[in-house]
This record gives C-alpha cells, sequence and structure tokens, in this order.
C-alpha cells in the first residue's frame, strides 16, 4: 500500500520509521518530511496548511492510507477534506481538534461531563482576568487559548508574574492569535504524565505511558518548549496498580464519550496531559495528535504493526485490536539549536549522527538540512531527537546519553536529566 505521513518534525520521522517495518507498506511518502528522512520516504514539496493542495496530491497518487502529524492541518479540517473524497485518513476532524485547539472549549467539556481537571476561568478582558487571579491566588497558570506550539502555558509563581503574563497574551501579541483568549487555572502540583491512546470514536486504546520535559534547562527551569526529552513508561503512573484503570474510563472514555455526545466523534490519537495530584489524575491539556518528543520512545516500545492498528481506528474496529509493547524503556534527549525557545540558529555544521547510530540509539531528525557537500547543518530550533532503548529506564537514560555525546554542533543545549525523575520509582 501506498502510505502518506503530514509533518516534518522528530514525531514525524519516528512515524515514518515505525510505519516503514509494516510488511504492508510499499512506498511511504511524507510532506513536506525534512531532509534526514530522505533514505526512507520519498517527499512531498507542500506544506502541512496546504490542504487543498494535499488532497488533491493525495487523490491523484491513488495514496491508501495518510497519517497527519501535527496539529495545524488538523485545525484547518484536513481530515474532513480528506474524507469527504473517499481517502482514509487517520486523525480527527476539525471540529473533534478543537479539543487541542481551544483550551476553553476544552476545560468547558471537562466541567460539564466530569472529567477531572484544575479550578479555571475563561477571560477576554484583562481587567476581568486579573480580578479572577485576586481570587484564585498564586502560583496559578496563565495559557493561551489557541494553538501555539506546545508553549502557551506560562506558570506564575507572583502576582506580578500572573498579571505580566495576561497583558502579553491579552493586550500585546506574545502567542498571537492564540493569546487573545486566557484561560487561568489553579496551579497542580504532582508528576506530570502523558497519555496517548487510539480511538475511533467509540473505542479506546491506551498506549504506555510517558513524561515530557519541557523546560529548556535541567531541574525545569526556564522557559517552556515544545519538549525537550521524554521517556516511557513513567513509573509514576505504572506504580500504582489503581491508575491506569482509573485513568482509561474515568478520563479516556469518558471524553471520547463526551466528544461523541457533543457531535464530535473523536478518531486518531487523544492525547491526555495528566498531573498525578494526591487527590487523583486531573487533565492538564488534551493533544489531538502524537505528541512530540513522546512519540519517539513510545514507538520505539511498540512491538505491533502501527499500520494495522491505525486501519483499526480508520475503520471504526478498533474493539479488535491489541497491541503488543516491548519490556524495554526507552528514553528520548532533544538537542535544541542555540537560541532555543526564543529563537534558533540555522546552518551549524552538526558532527557525529552516524557514529550515535553505531551505540544502537535511533537519531530522529527534526531541524536539520542536509548541504550539498554531504554536511548536516542545523535548520530550526529542535534539532534531533536521539532515542534509546534500555533493560531499566536507566539503562534507558545512558545509552541515550552515549549516543548523544557522540554529536556536536556549535551552542546545542541539552538537559541532561532526562528521565532523573522516573530513577526515584524504578530504585524502591
Amino acid at each position: 500500500m501506498k502510505v502518506l505521513v503530514i509533518g516534518s518534525g522528530g514525531r514525524e520521522h519516528a512515524l515514518v520509521w515505525k510505519l516503514l517495518q509494516s510488511p504492508k507498506v510499499d512506498t511511504l511518502f511524507v510532506a513536506p518530511g525534512n531532509d534526514g528522512m530522505d533514505e526512507r520516504a520519498v517527499r512531498v514539496p507542500l506544506n502541512v496548511t496546504q490542504v487543498e493542495e494535499l488532497t488533491a496530491w493525495a487523490q491523484a497518487h491513488a495514496i491508501d492510507l495518510t497519517v497527519v502529524g501535527p496539529e495545524a492541518p488538523l485545525a484547518l479540517g484536513l481530515v474532513d477534506k480528506f474524507q469527504a473524497v473517499g481517502l482514509k485518513v487517520f486523525g480527527p476532524t476539525k471540529a473533534a481538534a478543537e479539543l487541542e485547539g481551544s483550551k476553553t472549549f476544552a476545560k468547558t467539556l471537562m466541567h460539564k461531563h466530569g472529567i477531572p481537571t484544575a479550578a479555571y476561568g475563561t477571560f477576554t478582558e484583562p481587567a476581568l482576568a486579573k480580578a479572577y487571579v485576586h481570587e484564585l491566588g498564586v502560583p496559578c497558570v496563565v495559557k493561551a487559548d489557541g494553538l501555539a506550539a506546545g508553549k502557551g502555558v506560562v506558570i506564575c509563581h507572583t502576582l506580578s508574574d500572573a498579571l505580566t503574563a495576561i497583558d502579553e497574551m491579552l493586550l500585546g501579541s506574545a502567542f498571537g492569535e492564540a493569546g487573545h483568549r486566557v484561560v487561568i487555572e489553579e496551579f497542580l502540583e504532582g508528576e506530570e504524565v502523558s497519555i496517548l491512546a487510539f480511538c475511533d470514536g467509540k473505542t479506546v486504546l491506551p498506549m504506555v505511558s510517558a513524561q515530557d520535559h519541557k523546560r529548556i534547562f535541567d531541574n525545569d527551569q526556564g522557559p517552556n518548549t515544545g519538549g525537550m526529552g521524554a521517556y516511557s513508561p513513567a513509573p509514576a503512573y505504572t506504580v500504582d496498580a489503581s491508575l491506569a484503570p482509573f485513568v482509561e474510563s474515568e478520563i479516556l472514555q469518558k471524553t471520547v464519550k463526551a466528544m461523541a455526545y457533543e457531535g464530535r466523534p473523536f478518531t486518531g490519537v487523544l492525547y491526555a496531559g495528566l498531573m498525578l495530584t494526591a487527590s487523583g489524575p486531573k487533565v492538564l491539556e488534551y493533544n489531538a495528535r502524537f505528541g512530540d518528543p513522546e512519540t519517539q520512545p513510545v514507538l520505539m516500545r511498540m512491538d505491533s504493526d502501527l499500520v494495522d492498528v491505525i486501519e483499526m481506528v480508520v475503520e471504526g474496529s478498533l474493539d479488535k485490536a491489541t497491541v503488543r509493547w516491548k519490556d524495554e524503556a526507552a528514553v528520548c534527549v532533544v538537542m535544541a539549536s542555540k537560541g532555543y525557545p526564543e529563537s534558533s540558529s540555522s546552518g551549524d555544521v552538526i558532527v557525529g549522527i552516524d557514529k550515535a547510530e553505531q551505540t544502537g540509539a535511533v537519531v530522529f531528525h527534526s531541524g536539520t538540512r542536509k548541504r550539498d557537500d554531504g554536511a548536516w547543518v542545523t535548520a530550526g530550533g529542535r534539532v534531533l531527537g536521539v532515542t534509546a532503548l534500555g533493560t531499566s529506564i536507566e539503562g534507558a537514560i545512558a545509552n541515550a546519553y552515549r549516543a548523544v555525546d557522540e554529536i556536536t554542533f556549535p551552542g546545542a543545549q541539552v538537559r541532561r536529566d532526562i528521565g532523573q525523575k522516573a530513577l526515584k520509582y524504578e530504585n524502591r
């Protein structure tokens, strides 16, 4: 079969890597992809937001299955367009993708259907938002309502921080259109966990747990990023045998049931970002697609054919699916360019990718370009996602950083504590 992946980052490289392991796939295309995918896939020179052009191209090339990576084309209704012309596509419709596209919509849905989440308020007027902060107290969290590439969340430890964040979003242009409405939430304490699940509108099939690391610096310091690394499984989630059944029934299944009730059946990957609080798991956010970088370690642990599962989602027969997972742990360490997340450096020569892969790790490309002379150079904020397996989290950490240490480029930013939070549970 002919498969098309839409997107260009590390998540899409991981999808390409995993999908090509299926004996069903004859040819794999990626639009637009990146230079790191050239050996695995045929690249299509179309941007992820060119919905009409992508639809026409997929029709003309008789694509059997399309897998959508990033959020932007989902919010633009790419799935709706593909479905309208009879093309098989994996991902939620525009109406269902609003679960990620509007934090206000998501919070309202959770409140209405009894899905555990933080107390909140939604505002477009700065004075009302500031009054709510005074009432709620600090610390609190100020979020841009719309899509902000995973960066539209400001944790405010002081009243001044919160008032500044409100002004920057509602009166300024900190996150553009996405920040013209804000959600202000109570601050939740605990361990964060990411749970991704396959959904066909009715059935939920959870994947293995993962934990992302959003801040740019070690010990969760500095500004938020799109993600500086992730590991799977998350022991904070797995050591308590009651957590997984509760999350599946009271969060994932309730969410899918609520979306169907609202006339927005959800198909594709439902990502629930959770905080494991003292009073139980609560939803921090939803994503309507595979996470990045959680996809890299999660798919590395998947022992089943991803194409089989995706086809069952598209056909509405997910209740017949089973997925096998490797017992090994996996760790992904992101290498970012100089200046990220405020800016990014392009054209810096990257050395050592081949040596890193000789250690047994897989290097997923995100922001790279291959020059005419064969040299790899940086071409974005998050440059590489170095991912490795291990018999334990500790082993996977060691394997991932062994590979990372083979790679150099000017100004490279690497967190050195990816996975460390897990060790206090694993070493019990």
